[in-house]
C-alpha cells in the first residue's frame, strides 16, 4: 500500500531563501497573506551585511555614483531592460525602509541616507559605495570621511582579514590611520569569526580583548575591527565593547562566509515564523504541478519528495548559479524547476568576452528570466508562463548585480513589487 505524503495549504509558496525570498515572505506576511518559505539558507552566509541598491553605471569605465536613486536613472536610459525599469520608485523606498526598519526592530539595526550611498572599508582595504550600513559599521564611515586618526586591529591565524593590508592600502589618502595585529585572547591557531563571536559572548573575554588593544591605540579616535563583535547578542558585545575602549568602534565585513550572514539569517529564521510564516529552511522544492487559476502543487524534500504544497501563488526567487535557479551545460542555460526560457547569448561561445578581467563583465552576467510589466516569467511566446507565477531577485535578466552594485536592491525591491503584483490580481 503507497502511503499518500503530507499535504498543507497556503496561499503563498515562495521558493529561495536569499534576501529576495526572505523579503518576499516578509512583503507577504505584512500583507497577512499566508505564506510558506522554503529553499536552502547557504546563500545568506556569503551576506557582507551591507544593502547596496545601485552603485556604479557604466561599469565598463566603473562610474561611482553618490546619488543611487540619480544613477538608476542613468542606468534606466542606456538600460530600460534592466528590471528596475519595472518598479514604481516609491515602493523600492518603501520596500527598503521596511526591511530595514524590521532588522532594526530585531537587533540589528541600519542606517540609510535617503538619497546618498555610504563608502565603507572593505577587509582588502578598498572603498566600497553601498546604501544601507549595519549600525555596527557606520563609525567606519565617519571614519573614512574624516580621516581621522584611527586603528585597525587584525588577530593572529584569522585568515582573509589583515589590519596591515587595510592601513598600508589606504595609507595614501588616510594617513592618520594605523594597524596592530595581536592574539586573540585563550585561542591560538587558525581563528574563524564565528568563534570569536562566541567567545564575545563571556563578559571577562571582552573585557581580556578590551585590555589587549589598550596599549595600541595611541591617540586614535575610532577603533576598527573585524566583524565578529557578537552574534545572537551582537549589540550588547558592541555597546560593551566601545565603552571598554573608550573610542569610536565599527565593524568591517569579513572574507565570505562571515558573521554578517549569520547575523541577517538568524534574524529571518528566528521572527517570520513569529509573523505566521511557515519556514522550511533546507529543504528543495523538487516538483510542481499546474493547476491553472488554482496554482500549483508543489513536491518538497531534500533528495526525494516527502512532502506537497498546495498554494493558490508561488514567487521565484532561488537566484542564479550559485543559488541554483540557473544551470548551465553545453546546450545553454535552462532554468532548474520550471523549464522556463532563460534570455540568454544565442551561442555558448558568446558568454564571455575574451577578456576574463573585462571591466564591461560577461554577457552571461546579465543571462535570466525575462518578465511581463507584473514580473511573472515568460514562455517561449513571450506570455506569461502561469497566471500566478512571479520572479524576483538574481534571477531575472538584463542586470550584473554583482558589477553594478545592485544586489540587495534588486531582491528587495522586486521582492515586494512581485508580492504586490501578486496581491492586485488577488491570488
Amino acid at each position: 500500500m503507497i502511503r499518500a505524503l503530507p499535504e498543507i495549504e497556503s496561499d503563498l509558496l515562495v521558493i529561495g531563501t536569499g534576501l529576495a525570498g526572505i523579503g518576499a515572505a516578509l512583503f507577504a506576511a505584512d500583507r497577512g497573506i499566508p505564506t510558506t518559505l522554503v529553499g536552502m539558507t547557504g546563500e545568506l552566509n556569503f551576506a557582507s551585511g551591507l544593502l547596496d541598491l545601485m552603485g556604479i553605471h557604466p561599469i565598463a569605465q566603473w562610474r561611482c555614483w553618490n546619488n543611487p536613486w540619480a544613477a538608476i536613472d542613468a542606468l534606466l536610459r542606456d538600460c530600460p531592460e534592466h528590471p528596475y525599469g519595472l518598479l514604481d520608485r516609491s515602493d523600492m523606498r518603501t520596500a527598503f525602509q521596511r526591511f530595514t526598519s524590521f532588522l532594526g526592530d530585531h537587533g540589528l539595526p541600519y542606517h540609510l541616507e535617503p538619497e546618498a550611498n555610504q563608502r565603507v572599508i572593505t577587509p582588502v582595504g578598498t572603498v566600497k559605495t553601498t546604501y544601507a550600513v549595519p549600525v555596527s559599521m557606520l563609525h567606519g564611515v565617519a571614519a573614512l570621511a574624516q580621516k581621522a586618526p584611527c586603528l585597525m586591529v587584525g588577530f593572529t591565524g584569522l585568515k582573509g582579514f589583515s589590519s596591515r593590508q587595510i592601513a598600508e592600502t589606504l595609507k595614501d589618502r588616510w594617513p592618520a590611520i594605523g594597524s596592530c595585529q595581536i592574539p586573540f585572547p585563550g585561542m591560538s591557531g587558525e581563528l574563524y569569526p564565528e568563534h570569536l563571536a562566541q567567545a564575545l559572548a563571556a563578559p571577562t573575554v571582552r573585557e581580556q580583548l578590551a585590555a589587549a588593544i589598550r596599549p595600541h591605540l595611541g591617540s586614535s579616535l575610532y577603533v576598527g575591527l573585524p566583524a565578529m563583535l557578537g552574534l545572537y547578542d551582537h549589540g550588547l558585545v558592541f555597546r560593551e565593547m566601545q565603552r571598554l575602549l573608550e573610542r569610536k568602534l565599527f565593524e568591517i565585513p569579513t572574507m565570505p562566509p562571515g558573521i554578517t550572514g549569520l547575523r541577517l539569517k538568524s534574524v529571518f529564521e528566528n521572527e517570520l515564523p513569529r509573523l505566521g510564516v511557515a519556514t522550511h529552511f533546507q529543504q528543495k522544492v523538487l516538483t510542481f504541478e499546474p493547476r491553472g487559476e488554482d496554482g500549483f502543487l508543489f513536491g518538497v524534500g531534500t533528495q526525494r519528495v516527502e512532502w506537497r504544497v498546495r498554494c493558490r501563488g508561488a514567487i521565484l526567487a532561488g537566484g542564479r548559479f550559485f543559488g541554483r535557479g540557473l544551470r548551465a551545460d553545453r546546450t545553454g542555460i535552462r532554468e532548474t524547476l520550471f523549464d522556463l526560457p532563460v534570455a540568454q547569448p544565442a551561442r555558448r561561445a558568446d558568454w564571455h568576452r575574451s577578456d576574463l578581467f573585462d571591466p564591461a563583465g560577461h554577457p552571461v552576467n546579465r543571462a535570466g528570466l525575462e518578465t511581463d510589466s507584473r514580473l511573472r516569467p515568460l514562455d517561449r511566446q513571450g506570455r506569461p508562463a502561469y497566471p500566478n507565477l512571479y520572479a524576483a531577485g538574481s534571477i531575472l535578466a538584463h542586470q550584473d548585480w554583482t558589477r553594478m552594485k545592485c544586489g540587495a536592491g534588486l531582491a528587495i525591491t522586486t521582492a515586494y513589487a512581485a508580492v504586490k503584483a501578486l496581491v492586485g490580481r488577488g491570488a
